[in-house]
């Protein structure tokens, strides 16, 4: 079974086929938007230890994934350079920007933090299975490889917010806020089109 099997990440939905092939044809723009999601993914770690600093695991645990997540920005970075590919500007992320609007409201400040955990876990576990899309539909070995490593980073990533929210949280709490996100992703997703200059 693949790493980024939908049954293992619990995304309900699988990515359209048509983004593939659309990714195809665009793959200075993939590898851009790329760029820029290893980029904001680093700062985000940087943010939750900034915000939680007393959280002793979560910052043992998140410190590393900040040195991680930015060298995966110089690898994209490096892999355009080789193409010719200039870095280009970073667009607003349209998922991104819906799934922060749909947050659960009325949420007790106790469980923030399990919010931004789930909102992280859910963006490596899209990630995770887009990158698979990639590893296997793309016509180029090289590229169909480069994009398998990141998969399987991916997939490490959520199960790491998972487990940090299963270190603050009960189980129970942590797989029902888990659910809801993945509803909200489901609602967002049935209403965007198939995008194949995003990785999202």
């Amino acid at each position: 079974m693949s790493t980024a099997d939908n049954s293992i990440l619990g995304l309900k939905m699988p990515t359209d086929p048509r983004w593939a092939d659309l990714a195809a044809i665009s793959l200075e723009e993939i590898l851009t938007d790329h760029a820029f999601c290893e980029q904001k993914a680093s700062t985000q770690c940087i943010s939750l230890i900034q915000l939680y600093p007393d959280k002793e695991f979560l910052v043992n645990t998140l410190s590393p994934i900040v040195t991680e997540e930015w060298g995966h920005f110089r690898i994209v970075w490096a892999e355009m350079k080789k193409r010719g590919f200039a870095l280009g500007k970073q667009r607003k992320d349209d998922y991104v920007n819906r799934l922060l609007q749909n947050e659960p409201k009325n949420v007790a400040s106790s469980d923030k933090l399990l919010h931004k955990l789930m909102f992280c876990a859910l963006i490596e576990a899209r990630s995770c299975e887009r990158f698979r899309v990639l590893s296997e539909k793309l016509e180029e070995e090289a590229l169909r490889k480069f994009y398998f490593k990141f998969m399987v980073s991916e997939a490490g990533h959520y199960r790491l917010f998972i487990n940090i929210a299963s270190a603050y949280y009960d189980k129970e709490k942590v797989q029902h806020a888990w659910q809801q996100w993945l509803k909200i992703e489901e609602e967002i997703l049935l209403q965007m089109a198939p995008d194949g200059t995003r990785i999202h």
